[in-house]
């Protein structure tokens, strides 16, 4: 019988490549909330747009909170908390989009594809992960 918490074995090449999936995330998660944390006018339009108004202070709380949770991810040991809270904001991301009827593929389900290189970035790095997930062939 296999045990379920035995070690998984990363190769270098899907290491790298999980690598590779997170740091993009990171930065667009970290460029993302520096903007709402300044926040420049296009951030507020956009809220205005999406019904919450042009808060400055609401801006502002998502960019610490987009940052507080990104920083989360990319260190290893909160690697795992940090993708689940940042996967809950893209959830909330999605919802907003749907709910003004935004473009499905453009808008609306780019959280989803940045939820998939999140998830699949720890994945393909993280051997604790893939003992709990593990996909069998």
């Amino acid at each position: 019988m296999s045990d379920i918490a035995e070690t998984v074995p990363v190769s270098k090449s899907a290491r790298l490549l999980g690598r590779i999936l997170s740091g993009l995330v990171i930065v667009f998660l970290l460029f993302d909330g520096a903007i709402k944390l300044v926040p420049w006018p296009v951030v507020t339009e956009t809220m205005d747009k999406m019904g919450y108004g042009s808060s400055e202070s609401l801006a502002r709380s998502l960019g610490v909170i987009t940052v507080v949770c990104t920083v989360l991810y990319s260190i290893p040991p909160t690697s795992i908390l940090g993708a689940i809270l940042v996967t809950g904001y893209l959830g909330g991301a999605i919802a907003s989009h749907v709910r003004i009827g935004s473009p499905l593929f453009s808008h609306t389900l780019f959280g989803l594809y940045l939820g998939l290189m999140l998830w699949g970035g720890l994945w393909l790095r993280d051997r604790n992960l893939r003992s709990l997930l593990p996909f069998r062939r």
